[in-house]
């Protein structure tokens, strides 16, 4: 049953990645989305349209030169990031403010001009758009009530992202339009089995144990975790993309 929730979520997020290399497709992706699709393409100086390298070379395009984008851009190896966590000195501040998550996302590409920008922000993010509420200990990492019944299970729905992470949108239009054409704006979401270790553990783990016991124990359970994160996800993916 695990497998089938996957492959729902493969689907919808294969659609997803779709859309993403097929900019002139734009016009309609959530159901939930209130504002109007921010363009997938850019112009250059000469008034051309311009794909992103990153972009084209995932579309399988034979590309000048292999793109180059680095896991963990933004962090502490960065003076200017360790300055401003001394003003913001929570993750969800840094995350969830637009104009700070902008400056985060944006210091690694100054520095380094990479062919890819990354919005600054965290798996859990949309979970309280889902009615799972969370928090992020600066030491623990992040933490979250641990969901272990059908009775913790029926507090979820769907999301409306609009609504739940307007921020993240309005993070996602600012560095469109603050990085130059051919860069790469790229999204962050978590898939369903790494969210629902957080939502079953309650925090990180190093061995998953109840999430394995549940696996084995209640898998219409998990089944139900894994398929509500994932039509909820999918909705968020499809946002971002809208939105940058």
């Amino acid at each position: 049953e695990v497998k089938n929730t996957n492959n729902t979520f493969n689907m919808k997020f294969l659609s997803a990645l779709f859309l993403l290399s097929a900019p002139a497709a734009i016009d309609s992706f959530s159901t939930t989305s209130k504002s109007a699709p921010m363009p997938q393409s850019n112009t250059d100086a000469s008034g051309k349209d311009v794909d992103p390298l990153l972009i084209r070379a995932a579309r399988g395009e034979k590309t000048e030169r292999v793109p180059v984008w680095m896991m963990r851009q933004a962090g502490r190896h960065i003076a200017e990031y360790r300055d401003l966590c001394k003003k913001h000195p929570t993750f969800r501040e840094r995350s969830e403010i637009p104009e700070v998550a902008v400056e985060v996302s944006l210091q690694p590409w100054r520095n380094y001009q990479t062919d890819g920008c990354i919005l600054f922000s965290d798996i859990l993010t949309p979970l309280p758009g889902m009615g799972v509420e969370f928090d992020i200990d600066e030491k623990v990492g992040p933490v979250v009530k641990p969901m272990r019944t059908y009775e913790d299970v029926e507090k979820m729905h769907l999301i409306d992202p609009s609504t739940a992470a307007p921020f993240v949108a309005e993070a996602l239009r600012t560095l469109r339009e603050e990085v130059t054409p051919e860069t790469a704006v790229l999204g962050f979401v978590g898939c369903p089995y790494t969210l629902a270790t957080y939502l079953v553990e309650g925090k990180t783990s190093k061995e998953y144990l109840e999430i394995k016991k549940m696996a084995f124990t209640e898998p219409k359970l998990l089944h139900t975790i894994l398929k509500n994160l994932a039509d909820s996800i999918a909705e968020y993916a499809l946002f971002q993309i809208e939105n940058g």
